[in-house]
């Protein structure tokens, strides 16, 4: 004798694949960058550069930015957060980059005198970075 699921056992199981499947795509879908007010990532990028980010730090496009001292930033955009402890948001973002050893005591990021105007615009680029 065969036994055949209820209509309701059957919607059950449809929804439960439903949104199984809405959590995995959900999942595999990039966050849509974050946008930092007044930041030109063109600018940023060439900034980066500038401030030769790239000895300690692997960037995307940043020409000889190869470094392995630090981490890669190619997925910096996706990154919960700075430094290990920083929650990733443009405010705290700026403040790391303009001097990092007052957000974080006793890291080794060093303080390159980049100005607020300048860490914005080096922000907008980094969250680029997907």
């Amino acid at each position: 004798m065969r036994v055949f699921p209820t209509h309701a056992a059957s919607a059950g199981a449809v929804a439960a694949a439903f949104f199984f499947t809405l959590a995995l795509a959900a999942c595999s879908e990039s966050p849509a960058p974050l946008r930092v007010v007044g930041g030109d990532a063109t600018l940023g990028r060439r900034l980066i550069g500038q401030y030769q980010c790239g000895s300690c730090h692997t960037i995307p496009d940043v020409p000889a930015a190869r470094g392995t001292a630090g981490p890669s930033l190619d997925r910096f955009g996706r990154n919960s957060y700075i430094a290990g402890a920083i929650p990733n948001q443009p405010d705290a973002l700026g403040a790391w980059l303009v001097n990092p050893a007052a957000v974080k005591p006793g890291t080794s990021m060093p303080d390159l005198g980049v100005s607020p105007g300048e860490a914005r615009h080096m922000a907008a680029y980094l969250y680029t970075l997907q």
